[in-house]
């Protein structure tokens, strides 16, 4: 439900509230874990995201500090995400690295827009098709992504586009690399089966330290981080400001928009996991403020955007981190590895990235979902091949912009499906087990033609769907009808268009002497009609009445 009291207040400040050292124990623990876990990922996303592989870990270390600290969630884990890496790639390639600085901070005021409008809790209300189709198209192109590094393919440049991406792979085939395959399938083996040896080191961490070790041991001429970007350097960037135009920022509009509802949502959705696991409430308007100021600071120092992260919070949870603290130690751990062994980085296989990132798309692939999704009905499945098949073969933005535009129809098309205006028939009523009687006049249906009575019961919500049926009901009144009756009781609501038809009603009705009353309408329908001035042009006494009956059997009639 969406709340307007809930506080901005980060959960830090209440947590702290009868911290103890046993906490802060678990806490520590926790947050030097994560850190292992978030090291090669944050690494990998940054280097297929088309930034330096530092920019991931000064992401990680910037926004994921400050998404613990401000955010709304005892357990949240911030850094780089998957999710980001098809949006930031195109940025970095259409707009460069100072694009992509102009976008995340963009999207950071966004957030932190929604967050104190209090849209926390209104922006879970994306449909679930277009959430799964473009996650599951994100996976795709994930894995599309890293064929060339994962098999050591000499090409000079990767294709962005999906079709000719996998046309240019199957023309370098032929200069396939085996000693990177094989680096790239030993460290994908070990991440899939080192959980059934050990559950607390990451996986991901192991096949990093394995792997580079074998290619300094072995001396393996395959591709590495130093290899392929040279030297790394351990210290934070200064903060700075892109060169700002107004086209600039009027080009940046969509990917910054799209990048705010990505992070929003992921955050969002990570929450709501988490407090599932923990038994919490999150606040979710703080968190937004939160995950907005910490992909501005991310944009000022260079890194790349970032939200709440799945995996890494559940790992948190998993290892005893309940406050923010963990989080915060997280950041603090990798801070220290960028300071003290981002040298040692330059050994890592582009083959060992790869393939880590190999496994976040299969997990992001959600395909049993995916697949569960074709037992929804026809409209949803329209929705999910659309958002999937537009997020792989064109563009993220695009497929948000289609999906939410396709969903926001078929929903009013249901919405209308379910709206319907009717004429009563006090004869059929009377048979009609599903008619409640007490609601209806004592009179029979040659009674109500005699007095000129005509009665129309609107059903659903009152909106743009259904005005044409109203207008089209009112049209063929009978040049007998002396008095309207609308039965509004099952009406919740009315828009601006059920005011405009309802304004041509009474006009239609003035020209005719029909008299027109209103019966049970409730709240917000009567109050845009107070507002327009309805209400007193049909009179408080003279025009509304409780129910059909008091309608019919008034006085002096």
């Amino acid at each position: 439900m969406f709340r307007m009291d809930q506080p901005l207040r980060p959960k830090l400040w209440t947590t702290l509230k009868g911290y103890t050292k046993e906490q802060f124990s678990k806490d520590v623990t926790a947050g030097i874990l994560v850190a292992i876990i978030a090291l090669p990922l944050s690494i990998a996303l940054a280097i297929s995201s088309g930034v330096t592989p530092e920019k991931g870990l000064h992401t990680a270390i910037i926004a994921g500090f400050l998404i613990s600290f401000l955010g709304g969630s005892r357990v949240q884990i911030g850094g780089p995400t998957g999710a980001f890496m098809v949006i930031v790639y195109g940025i970095v390639a259409t707009h460069g690295v100072d694009g992509l600085i102009l976008a995340t901070i963009m999207a950071g005021l966004l957030m932190i827009l929604m967050g104190w409008l209090k849209l926390g809790s209104v922006i879970k209300f994306i449909p679930y098709p277009i959430i799964t189709g473009f996650t599951s198209g994100i996976a795709v192109t994930i894995f599309s992504s890293q064929i060339k590094d994962f098999f050591g393919l000499q090409m000079e440049s990767v294709p962005v586009e999906f079709i000719e991406k996998w046309h240019a792979y199957g023309n370098a085939v032929s200069t396939m690399d085996p000693r990177t395959m094989a680096i790239g399938v030993i460290a994908l083996v070990i991440i899939i089966a080192w959980p059934k040896v050990n559950q607390k080191i990451p996986g991901a961490f192991v096949a990093l330290v394995i792997t580079s070790g074998l290619v300094s041991l072995l001396s393996l001429d395959v591709a590495t981080i130093g290899s392929t970007f040279g030297t790394l350097t351990s210290a934070l960037p200064t903060p700075r400001l892109p060169h700002v135009t107004f086209q600039e920022i009027r080009s940046l509009l969509g990917p910054a928009v799209t990048i705010a509802l990505l992070g929003s949502v992921e955050s969002l959705l990570s929450a709501v996991v988490a407090d599932g696991m923990i038994g919490g409430k999150h606040r979710s308007n703080m968190e937004l403020v939160a995950q907005g100021v910490a992909n501005i600071a991310s944009g000022l120092f260079g890194g790349i955007p970032a939200t709440g992260a799945i995996a890494r919070t559940v790992a948190n949870i998993k290892n005893g981190g309940r406050t923010p603290v963990a989080g915060m130690i997280h950041a603090l751990v990798l801070l220290l590895i960028l300071l003290i062994f981002m040298p040692l980085a330059k050994s890592i296989p582009l083959a060992t990235l790869s393939a880590i990132l190999i496994m976040v798309a299969y997990n992001m692939s959600e395909w049993r979902e995916f697949v569960g999704l074709f037992r929804a009905p026809k409209s949803d499945i329209s929705v999910l091949l659309v958002t999937f098949f537009i997020t792989v073969l064109f563009d993220l933005v695009i497929a948000i912009e289609v999906g939410m535009v396709l969903a926001s129809f078929l929903f009013m098309k249901r919405m209308a499906d379910v709206s319907h205006v009717q004429m009563i028939d006090l004869d059929a009523s009377e048979e009609d087990p599903s008619q409640d009687r007490s609601a209806l006049p004592d009179i029979n249906n040659q009674e109500q033609q005699k007095k000129g009575i005509q009665i129309y019961a609107i059903n659903g919500p009152f909106f743009f769907g259904a005005t044409d049926l109203f207008l089209e009901a009112i049209n063929q009144l009978g040049y007998k009808t002396k008095i309207l009756i609308i039965d509004m009781k099952s009406v919740p609501a009315m828009d601006g268009t059920a005011l405009h038809a309802f304004e041509q009603m009474i006009h239609t009705c003035g020209k005719r002497e029909i008299r027109v009353k209103i019966a049970g309408i409730q709240k917000q329908p009567m109050q845009v009609l107070q507002k327009s001035g309805l209400y007193a042009e049909l009179g408080a006494e003279e025009g509304f009445f409780d129910s059909v009956k008091e309608a019919v059997v008034t006085k002096g009639e």
